[in-house]
């Protein structure tokens, strides 16, 4: 079947998640198999970013997260990082125009501080030309891990207790939620991890705990709108319970 052909079941369109959040996993081995530099894996990866933003856009995803960057990153060697953080400031650039188009609208939690300027200053650019977009919200996880951002919301809930804005009996999930890089979106609905590992990285810790896990032994670089609606269809046949019957 033909992309343009590709259609999604009636039964996973009436169970389409509203938040999707997606661990994009195996650039480097993709390139290891091919004989290429790592950044290359990281070049092509690129393109599966455009292809899944495009057609979650397109089926009517209200909300989707991606890995892009996490904090234990930053101990990858520098060339790799820098490279990483050029090809991230040139994707922003160069697909302002197509965001624009298809009505999305960017958002980024992390450690943004942490980011090379040339990197911020491109990405305050890109989210104010498509701050009054009211279509899919892309949210990229830059300088993010799930245990920082924990930490985090707990030092600002201690701030609030100490400073006598709040009762220690007051903290429940609500409070902690309300304090978390997240706190305006909800909760992904199913999160989906490429290149066949079975691990969180440190992400979304909190957000993802009656998440539906979908996983891809597809490499990043070769994960595409077919294997995006796989993910939906298998998410669509899951019964959510909640921890209930």
């Amino acid at each position: 079947m033909t992309s343009s052909a590709l259609q999604l079941s009636p039964q996973a369109r009436a169970a389409l998640p509203v938040h999707v959040a997606m661990i994009m996993d195996g650039n480097g081995r993709w390139a290891k198999q091919r004989h290429l530099p790592r950044v290359e894996g990281h070049r092509q990866g690129a393109e599966s970013v455009r292809a899944i933003v495009r057609a979650a856009g397109e089926i009517g995803i209200r909300y989707l997260t991606l890995y892009a960057f996490s904090v234990e990153n930053w101990s990858r060697p520098k060339d790799e990082v820098d490279t990483l953080m050029q090809y991230l400031a040139r994707y922003l650039k160069n697909e302002t125009v197509e965001l624009n188009r298809n009505n999305v609208r960017l958002e980024v939690i992390g450690q943004i501080y942490r980011l090379p300027e040339f990197v911020q200053e491109q990405l305050q650019k890109t989210r104010a030309a498509l701050a009054k977009n009211n279509g899919l919200t892309l949210i990229l996880a830059l300088s993010y891990g799930g245990r920082t951002e924990l930490i985090d919301a707990m030092r600002c809930i201690a701030d609030k207790v100490k400073s006598g804005q709040l009762e220690p009996a007051e903290i429940n999930e609500q409070v902690v939620a309300q304090h978390l890089y997240t706190r305006q979106w909800p909760d992904p609905d199913l999160l989906i991890r490429t290149s066949g590992e079975t691990r969180l990285s440190n992400f979304l810790l909190w957000q993802v705990s009656y998440s539906e896990f979908v996983v891809s032994p597809i490499f990043w670089p070769d994960f595409r709108k077919p294997q995006l609606y796989e993910a939906l269809e298998e998410f669509a046949r899951r019964h959510r319970r909640f921890g209930g019957l």
